[in-house]
């Protein structure tokens, strides 16, 4: 007599099977729900993905487990259709051979095809495709809805999707891989092996609970021979709470056997904590009144000093830093650093309608010069008479883009007067700070706490001193423990020793800077002093990037020396010549790439692509991937450099405007193949916010 469970099993797996085609040929589909994230921090049921994906930008932080078995996985939304992840797992023992183990892992998933009337949502995914192959295994899945409340999915899985109940190989075998080196791409694993069915329903009785069950494709293989899991069954049961949009609380069984609880928390840069703005509304254009505009007060030397401070007057009321100002009769123009507005068209906007305010009925043409570091960026030009019209036009924004011009920064003019005792000038606040360690191979988070003193000294337009110094307050980024391993020159894997050996009070950065022009389009940067926590040195920068154009050009030079570790001033025996030719895009919509050829610290030849997408907010996410002439067992633990960006701005939290940001890196582990020297201020992140292409896409804040 055979066993029951096994028959079940088997007329499980062809129901499954069945039902793909039943979901093509459902009836009419209802509005999908917000989406329900699995354990994997991907759209999905619990531990199976489904054809679903999060809103457009979606940033999800995802947690899932117990004491055995836990899942940190960060997700973004990359386009509408593409999800990316990133995770950090525990697993308490992975084979008998793998104790303790910590795994880093990169998901892709990807929409092929939305719900529509008459067809399902299908979608295809790949996981780990990057990492040690612990969690690596792709799918294809359909999921459909079943009337207003009932979600149903079914899919195929290979690789650790295929691991129970296959039904063959239908694509060849899979061929083995090295787990627990990671870093390498194994196409030729991709969608082969083993196959094995998987489905689930997910049903909402209201906005906020789900009721969920699911077929589970996953044995659980490597849990189970490390003696820490039992897989009972192939059927995992869940709930899943929202208790208010962007929040998610779930507990599952799993297998019969595990009972884990998490969480997850959705983000979208497009949907800032506190809806609005918190700022003060702008001031009003003042129309002049009709009738011939008399130019005869540019010939009294008393009023046009005097117009002149008032300009600068008011502008500096509200937060604006003003250079230089130049006036005749018909046409004004000002310098000026905008330290407050986050939005640089907001900040242009505001400048039009304060110089609207303050200048004589006859001056016409409004000239906007913004510098940041005492750099020109660009010019924007705006007529008076458009600024009256068009301020409560409907779509008065686009038409005052239209209207407005877009130039290189000229250089200093005549009767143009910079402001009085503008320089030299000393500044410096003392604020705090938090350093993160995140997801490294021992501890998933790390940090340091306390206050940090920094300092600048203008000497002149673009010439400054600049200082930090920190003091530790609390945090335990000195308790890492893991020692380098690696044989190319440690040029970032010490890092370890400046936490431990830099005490609590330590020299964050102490340089000369100068930047300049020596073109309408070619700007300069040259750096000296200690650059940053583990080098000091020179770095030389060119830029050539002009105001209309989406392609800029660089090339950078520098000659680097390691730090001691306890961030003091002297140096360690290891200096090195780097530099790298740099090609910046800014592709569509919202994204940007970047490609870095050149050589590293470590004295290896290789190239950084980077891929940004910026939100008109501030919100930066982007990732990043090096290869060098550095091999890959050479390289050690990941194969290769490569990383997650995230910058997120004060102002999407607070809800009113500042120019602060904080930002992080994800490093899936540091080594020394393909590691960059960090200098403040590269010039196209300074020069490239205010260009024309910048400026149109958050043109609609202007007369905000």
């Amino acid at each position: 007599m055979k066993p029951i469970l096994p028959q079940w099993q088997d007329r499980l797996r062809c129901l499954l099977l069945a039902s793909a085609s039943v979901l093509c040929g459902a009836g009419a589909a209802a509005a999908q729900p917000q989406g329900t994230l699995n354990t994997y921090g991907l759209p999905g049921l619990i531990d199976m993905p489904s054809a679903r994906a999060m809103d457009d930008a979606d940033l999800s932080l995802t947690f899932f487990g117990n004491e055995d078995l836990r899942r940190n996985t960060l997700s973004f939304q990359l386009t509408p259709r593409l999800t990316g992840s990133f995770r950090y797992s525990y697993i308490a023992a992975y084979d008998p051979a793998q104790t303790e183990y910590f795994d880093r892992s990169f998901d892709l998933h990807f929409l092929l095809m939305e719900e529509t009337e008459f067809w399902p949502g299908l979608a295809v995914g790949v996981r780990d495709f990057i990492g040690t192959g612990v969690y690596s295994g792709e799918y294809v899945v359909l999921s459909r809805m079943l009337g207003s409340r009932l979600s149903a999915t079914a899919g195929l899985g290979w690789g650790r999707l295929g691991s129970h109940g296959d039904i063959g190989s239908p694509f060849g075998a899979r061929p083995p891989r090295d787990v627990g080196r990671g870093g390498t791409l194994e196409i030729d694993q991709w969608f082969k092996g083993p196959v094995a069915p998987f489905g689930g329903l997910e049903w909402r009785p209201s906005e906020k609970w789900s009721l969920i069950a699911e077929y589970s494709s996953d044995g659980y293989t490597g849990e189970v021979q490390g003696g820490i899991y039992d897989h009972r069954t192939p059927l995992n049961f869940g709930v899943t709470y929202r208790p208010r949009p962007g929040w998610q609380v779930f507990a599952h069984v799993l297998n019969g056997d595990m009972v884990g609880v998490g969480g997850a928390i959705v983000l979208n840069p497009r949907r800032p904590v506190i809806e609005g703005s918190l700022d003060p509304a702008p001031m009003a254009v003042m129309p002049r009144p009709p009738g011939p505009r008399d130019t005869g007060w540019i010939v009294d030397a008393g009023r046009v000093a005097s117009e002149r401070q008032k300009l600068v007057s008011i502008l500096e009321s509200q937060g604006y830093d003003v250079q230089s100002v130049a006036l005749d009769g018909g046409r004004a123009r000002v310098r000026l650093t905008n330290r407050k507005y986050d939005y640089e068209p907001q900040a242009i906007g505001r400048v039009a309608r304060l110089m609207a305010l303050s200048l004589p009925p006859s001056v016409e043409r409004f000239e906007i010069v913004p510098t940041v570091q005492g750099l020109p960026l660009s010019m924007v030009t705006i007529r008076r008479s458009d600024l009256e019209e068009l301020e409560h036009a409907p779509a008065g924004y686009r038409f005052a883009y239209q209207r407005a011009g877009f130039d290189a920064a000229p250089m200093r003019g005549d009767g143009e007067v910079f402001v009085p005792g503008r320089y030299p000038r000393f500044s410096w606040g003392l604020g705090s700070y938090s350093a993160l360690s995140l997801f490294d191979p021992e501890n998933p988070i790390r940090a340091d706490i306390g206050l940090q003193l920094q300092a600048d000294y203008d000497l002149a337009p673009g010439a400054v001193l600049s200082g930090a110094l920190r003091a530790k307050l609390v945090g335990n980024l000195d308790q890492a423990t893991r020692l380098s391993n690696s044989v190319l020159p440690h040029v970032r894997s010490d890092f370890i020793e400046y936490d431990r050996q830099g005490g609590d009070l330590g020299v964050q950065y102490l340089t000369f800077e100068k930047f300049g022009k020596i073109g309408p389009d070619f700007y300069t940067r040259m750096t000296l002093g200690y650059l940053e926590t583990m080098y000091g040195g020179i770095s030389g920068e060119v830029l050539w990037k002009p105001v209309d154009q989406r392609l800029g050009l660089g090339l950078e030079l520098n000659y680097a020396r390691q730090r001691d570790f306890d961030k003091g001033l002297g140096f360690r025996d290891y200096d090195v010549l780097t530099g790298h030719a740099s090609a910046y895009v800014d592709l569509w919509d919202d994204f940007t790439g970047q490609i870095d050829v050149g050589r590293y610290l470590a004295g290896d030849w290789g190239a950084t692509l980077s891929i940004n997408r910026s939100f008109d907010n501030g919100w930066q996410v982007g990732a990043y991937a090096t290869l060098t002439d550095v091999p890959f067992d050479t390289f050690g633990e990941g194969s290769f450099d490569k990383g997650i960006r995230l910058t997120i701005p004060f102002s999407w939290v607070a809800g009113t405007s500042s120019r602060k940001t904080f930002g992080t890196t994800i490093t899936p582990v540091t080594r020394d193949g393909g590691a960059r020297l960090s200098v403040r201020n590269r010039l196209y992140g300074l020069v490239s916010e205010y260009h024309q292409n910048e400026l149109s896409d958050e043109w609609g804040r202007f007369w905000r």
